[in-house]
């Protein structure tokens, strides 16, 4: 129940900072999908947060604050100081394939772990103001019977369409994602004529990798 108010002061903070787009999670996500329930309150807390806060009276509630201007100083330094050392190793997807953006979300992950551990940082309800309780029982589970229909149903579907046709598009579509022609077309393409989600995905793969 916790994270009902870690969501609102989050989400507060968003609106708080001008957001064009907000999404509010559920308090079980972190163990399920949201039950109805959770999705329930999450929409709930963005319309207190419209409706009853006064946040949204004005344009920029926060402004002239010298703590957050300074705030965004900071925040604005730090990200440069990646944006020019990213540009340096040739952009995003040359620090990508040195595994550069990939170590630097895992150290700061560590970091963070490490700091709840330790009680560096507190989390209340995990490392401080704990208590015993229950095991959640209201959580969301899918009926693996869906996953089965599911693959009833492709198996289905490649065995009555044209899979001369879906090879043939697919063919295409890896052709042109060797070079540098627009792909929606040939994705459109093989979609018309049934091709998966996966079979799409699979031969974009084969031509780009995967990170």
């Amino acid at each position: 129940m916790n994270n009902i108010v870690r969501v609102t002061n989050q989400a507060l903070a968003a609106v708080l900072g001008g957001t064009q787009s907000l999404h509010t999670n559920g308090y079980d996500e972190a163990i399920s999908l949201p039950t109805e329930a959770a999705a329930k309150i999450a929409l709930r807390t963005q319309q207190i947060i419209a409706f009853e806060s006064g946040a949204t009276d004005t344009v920029d509630p926060l402004a002239g604050s010298y703590f957050i201007e300074a705030l965004t100083d900071d925040i604005e330094k730090a990200a440069q100081v990646y944006i020019d050392k990213i540009d340096i190793m040739g952009g995003s997807v040359k620090a990508i394939e040195q595994d550069y953006i990939q170590q630097e979300i895992a150290r700061s992950a560590y970091e963070y772990q490490t700091e709840i551990e330790s009680g560096e940082r507190v989390l209340v309800g995990v490392n401080k103001f704990t208590e015993a309780e229950a095991p959640a029982i209201n959580v969301f589970r899918v009926d693996d019977s869906i996953r089965k229909m599911q693959s009833e149903k492709i198996s289905s579907l490649k065995n009555s369409r044209d899979n001369n046709a879906v090879n043939n598009c697919l063919q295409k579509l890896g052709d042109a994602a060797n070079g540098t022609a627009n792909l929606m077309p040939f994705i459109l393409d093989a979609v018309e004529n049934y091709a998966t989600l996966g079979e799409i995905s699979d031969t974009l793969r084969h031509v780009f990798g995967e990170y």
